[in-house]
């Protein structure tokens, strides 16, 4: 080629020129690199983080639960593993098909999931506490940037028999009532947590540390005995259902040991399937609701007039005309029985003989009995809600409302109040410290009044059960009871209902060597009958009947069929 004919070949470039184009190439990939060795040597924060930041996953591991059974080992809770459906919407790629079959699968409209997916946040759930296998029908959807957590989901094998003792507890599994509630630290445990790798189907390819280990939570033995549980239910339950009563509660305690082995309450509802859920079926009205207990209190007044000396069993009082006025305000006895004793009053409940031993007593020293036996004071036994009732200052006391306290008005309880303050007769003078947990080694109570008077005063509650007292449909066969029934008005806006009760009985066995003590209350019972004698004593005797027996409690009266007085013929409680 003739260089000389073309001039662009024939131009001649500086040498410089070349070896400066040479160095700055060579210079560039040296620093390209030194970039590279920086980043994936000596400083790989930043691309590690952005890798992460798509890949890496910090789970958590739900802790188990802490299972809860009855005092025999019978489990009453239980949890069940599930999964929960979450996403991150910015990586959510689905097929219109897909999303039809998400939406059936999780049993939700598709305007929910488009909602929630298009939420401004880097974490949605989309369905949480699904069943292992709809889980895995998901995960073959294989959805880019849908994910599956293990949960737990709590299981109540008794149903409605105990709903409002052991509570329930919410989607992330913590109590959120009754014992679920009260022993949510104990039950619940600690979650842990690992950091894994995933790929962008959001399955784990690498399971890289574990951040914490989870801490199961600890088991729980409740000292309820799931077959008298179930006894005192479907007692209540026919009870209630047969007075058409407004709702019902019933308490079943240890006398030996202060221990709950039953407690149940109507209306109800099945823990697992709370879809139609409200206030009045969540109650634990045994614990939580108060009324005024009526006659069920005056074994208290006669006990303190005993202990300081006023009366003893036998002495008279006065009642010959049935009724006794105080200022404006007249109180009355349902029945005329003239002059009877102090034993009496308690057999056939006489208010006017109440109030009269009531009005011989220092009103400090009546505030002081019901203050020693838990009235006015929440029972701590560590449920959610716990009611103190109403116990006002003695000093505030008129003589009508002195007197009338004798036989429960004017003053408030809760059931489970009740049932522990009738402890002291069981115990001989001793009141109970309560115990949802099963017990061991049982505690001492605390001396309220003498043996000698408590004895008295089982005594005087026997003879209430007998034909000539007003709850004779409380006997046992076989077994020696004592107890007292409750009828009294139900008080609204400010005053009392003329046709409204709330009927009660309370009661103990064997006498000999007291075992139990139970107590039943029926709110608004409307078919006919509303005397505790009626509606509450028949509750109290089957109970007692099938625990005393359940426990192996040995007979001390002969075992002989009961003959019941004709419905009806009973001799009726002053209201």
């Amino acid at each position: 080629m003739n260089h000389a004919a073309s001039p662009v070949l024939a131009l001649r470039l500086p040498l410089w020129r070349s070896r400066l184009l040479l160095a700055l190439i060579a210079g560039g990939f040296l620093v390209l690199a030194g970039r590279a060795v920086y980043l994936q040597g000596l400083n790989n924060d930043f691309l590690q983080q952005k890798g992460e930041s798509r890949y890496s996953r910090v789970l958590e591991i739900s802790a188990n639960r802490g299972k809860i059974s009855d005092r025999h080992g019978e489990a009453l809770a239980i949890s069940t593993p599930v999964k929960s459906v979450w996403a991150i919407p910015e990586e959510v790629q689905y097929s219109s098909q897909q999303r039809a079959k998400l939406a059936a699968l999780l049993e939700l409209p598709l305007r929910d999931i488009d909602k929630r997916l298009n939420e401004a946040t880097a974490f949605v759930y989309l369905k949480r506490q699904i069943p292992p296998e709809v889980a895995e029908r998901v995960s073959e959807l294989r959805i880019p940037g849908l994910f599956q957590n293990r949960e737990y989901r709590r299981y109540y094998p008794g149903g409605d028999v105990m709903a409002q003792v052991l509570g329930f507890t919410g989607a992330d599994d913590a109590g959120q009532e009754g014992i679920e509630l009260a022993f949510q630290s104990t039950l619940a445990g600690k979650s842990g947590s690992r950091r894994v790798i995933k790929d962008r189907l959001g399955q784990i390819v690498e399971d890289t540390q574990s951040i914490r280990e989870a801490q199961n939570g600890r088991d729980l033995v409740l000292a309820l005995d799931a077959k008298l549980q179930n006894l005192a239910f479907s007692q209540l339950k026919l009870a209630v259902d047969s007075n058409k009563a407004k709702a019902g509660a019933i308490v079943v305690l240890d006398a030996r040991t202060g221990e709950v082995l039953a407690l149940a309450n109507l209306p109800t509802y099945n823990p697992n399937n709370r879809n139609r859920l409200s206030g009045a079926q969540l109650r634990n009205r045994a614990i939580t609701d108060t009324f005024e207990p009526g006659s069920t209190l005056k074994p208290f007044t006669v006990a303190l007039a005993i202990e300081l000396g006023k009366i003893t069993p036998q002495s008279i009082i006065a009642t010959a005309a049935g009724s006794l006025s105080i200022g404006k305000a007249t109180i009355h006895d349902a029945h005329r029985f003239g002059d009877m004793t102090a034993a009496q009053v308690i057999q056939r409940s006489s208010n006017v003989g109440a109030a009269k031993i009531a009005l011989s007593l220092p009103a400090e020293a009546m505030w002081g009995m019901f203050d020693k036996v838990g009235f006015g004071s929440a029972p701590r036994l560590g449920f959610p809600g716990e009611a103190g009732g109403k116990l006002r200052a003695y000093k505030s006391w008129r003589p009508i409302e002195q007197a009338t306290m004798a036989y429960g008005h004017g003053i408030s309880v809760s059931l489970l109040q009740l049932a522990r303050a009738y402890t002291i007769f069981a115990r001989d003078g001793e009141l109970m410290p309560l115990s949802v947990l099963r017990v061991d080694t049982p505690l001492g109570g605390r001396p309220v009044i003498s043996a000698a008077t408590a004895h008295k005063l089982r005594d005087m509650l026997e003879l209430a059960v007998q034909p000539e007292g007003t709850a004779p449909r409380a006997r046992v066969m076989g077994y020696r009871v004592a107890g007292k029934t409750g009828t009294a008005h139900k008080e609204e806006n400010g005053a009392y209902a003329r046709h409204k009760f709330v009927s009660s009985f309370v009661g103990l066995a064997p006498v000999s060597d007291p075992r139990l003590v139970i107590a039943v209350m029926l709110d608004e019972p409307s078919a006919g009958q509303y005397f505790g004698g009626a509606v509450a004593a028949p509750v109290f005797s089957a109970v007692m009947g099938g625990a005393l027996r359940m426990l192996g409690v040995p007979p001390d009266a002969p075992l002989k069929p009961l003959e019941l007085p004709p419905e009806g013929s009973e001799i009726k409680e002053s209201v």
